[in-house]
């Protein structure tokens, strides 16, 4: 990590907390700083990007135009974000799981499978408390249920929810 990252990084740790986009008074300095400083953090930043309040987000993820991240969000490991993606608040997305395959040795000590990054298209709906596994590429012009659970990849147009999530219908 270069020192410019370092530095976007502390910023960014202490402007995580300010408030909502929304508030009133401080809302739009607020995302003005949040989006500065966690901007940094991102190996590409669209245009007219919005960063909530409490998003944490690991260095090199990735944020299209009109693109969000939302609220107490986290993203771990490298997620790439597509143009004209909403997020509701909570979600998290995991790019990596623990190994399990040797029954002689405690999961705790096996370590980590390698990173799998997830892809989101463009267009994209993600409702409130969405789970994502690693390596799910969720297809363009989609929509992701509120508290759904996503271990498979989503079609383009599809509405998929539940746990685990599954197609409900499309949207064409």
């Amino acid at each position: 990590m270069n020192i410019r990252v370092i530095i976007a990084s502390i910023m960014y740790r202490c402007v995580r907390g300010l408030p909502k986009s929304n508030v009133r008074v401080f809302g739009k300095p607020s995302k003005a700083l949040r989006g500065l400083f966690g901007g940094m953090l991102l190996s590409k930043k669209g245009k007219s990007c919005n960063i909530e309040t409490g998003a944490i987000f690991a260095y090199g993820c990735e944020l299209g135009d009109n693109s969000g991240i939302g609220v107490k969000c986290h993203l771990h490991g490298k997620v790439i974000i597509g143009n004209d993606v909403i997020m509701g608040p909570e979600c998290i997305f995991y790019t990596r799981n623990h190994r399990f395959d040797r029954i002689d040795v405690p999961m705790r000590i096996q370590g980590d499978l390698p990173e799998e990054p997830i892809v989101i298209g463009d267009d994209v709906w993600i409702g409130t408390r969405v789970i994502v596994l690693p390596g799910v590429r969720i297809g363009s012009h989609s929509i992701i249920g509120a508290g759904a659970v996503v271990s498979k990849d989503v079609p383009d147009y599809a509405i998929v929810g539940g746990v685990p999530a599954k197609i409900i219908k499309y949207r064409i």
